[in-house]
């Protein structure tokens, strides 16, 4: 989990002047949720996915990873407050890396990581239907066993395609992963093998389908990539803003799929929202939207060009912050070398 890279790159980024930290966007229209929030709870102090509740509006699911628990938190993105905990029985977390929702309000839980750079045989996929009330409860997961076709791999993010119910994972690698397609549908009973479809160009740290499942956005801890997603297949569109965060680690589209709300590890871990415009918003999305992909309306060039120079101010500093931490890891790696 915790790679040389990543550990500098947040040294890099908490060295950065509080300038270089990328704007969130403007307060968002009533309903919707807010620009950022901030998780309150003291048990999350490592939330590595991130998942938006299409059945409770403004609720975010998240869990920690590793060997937490078997647990699974519903935040309020308008006061950072817990207000559910699911407890998963008969189970024992691993390194729990993902979280994702897909058709009929179901919940995947992707027990995917692999500490050990892909030494474990099988991973783990947990389904259990979103609760209509949102209360503490515990309930019984379908556990999904899970083989890579080409070995074992490690791996932190999960998509379940929320039209097909189709399940995707993309390995981790810093000198990019794969994008791996589970059977049609997935099986309790014996084991589900999943196959490379797909080169990832990331160090891909988590991912998410839009709610429409027309667009698949993968981050990094520095990079950010969207793709056009048709029939499981990925078409590169281009980088989505991305802010500057210590560890970057879970990405998820907002329920209406007009941005992608980003999340850290860390105590009291905050959760930006970035907005998308152009090619990079969802169909739905851009069937609300003027055809140049701003907004209609007075303010719709301001908020367009206004939107478009956060995230090229965020792709420069995103580059100028990998460019700093991969000189670094390559001169220890000489250093290492030489003794």
């Amino acid at each position: 989990m915790r790679s040389l890279l990543c550990a500098l790159g947040a040294v890099v980024m908490a060295l950065l002047p509080a300038t270089a930290q990328a704007a969130p966007a403007a307060p968002s229209p009533a309903g919707d949720p807010p620009a950022s929030f901030t998780i309150e709870d003291p048990r999350i102090t490592e939330s590595s996915g991130l998942a938006a509740s299409r059945r409770h509006p403004g609720i975010y699911w998240t869990h920690n990873d590793s060997d937490d628990g078997p647990y699974v938190y519903a935040v309020d993105s308008a006061s950072g407050r817990t207000v559910a905990t699911v407890t998963l029985s008969g189970i024992e977390p691993r390194d729990v890396e993902a979280i994702s929702i897909g058709p009929d309000n179901r919940i995947y839980v992707g027990d995917i990581g692999d500490n050990l750079n892909g030494s474990w045989p099988e991973v783990w996929i947990y389904e259990f239907p979103e609760p209509e009330e949102l209360a503490d409860t515990t309930l019984t997961p379908t556990r999904y066993t899970v083989r890579y076709q080409d070995g074992p791999r490690d791996a932190e993010s999960l998509v379940v395609d929320p039209k097909t119910g189709r399940a995707y994972v993309i390995s981790k690698h810093e000198d990019g992963g794969g994008l791996y397609e589970g059977p049609k549908e997935l099986s309790a009973s014996k084991v589900n093998t999943f196959r490379r479809i797909s080169e990832v160009d990331l160090w891909a740290t988590d991912a998410a389908l839009s709610p429409d499942g027309s667009r698949l956005v993968v981050r990094g801890y520095f990079q950010a990539a969207m793709y056009r997603w048709r029939d499981g297949r990925p078409e590169w569109l281009g980088a989505p803003g991305l802010p500057m965060q210590r560890q970057g680690e879970s990405v998820t589209f907002t329920p209406d799929g007009r941005a992608l709300m980003y999340g850290t590890e860390g105590e009291r871990s905050t959760v930006t929202r970035i907005d998308l415009s152009g090619e990079l918003l969802p169909d739905s999305a851009r069937g609300r939207q003027g055809g140049n992909g701003a907004e209609r309306g007075p303010a719709g060039d301001a908020a367009g060009s206004e939107s478009e120079g956060r995230e090229n101010r965020n792709l420069v500093l995103a580059a100028l912050t990998f460019g700093m931490a991969t000189a670094v890891v390559m001169g220890l790696r000489r250093l290492v070398r030489r003794r």
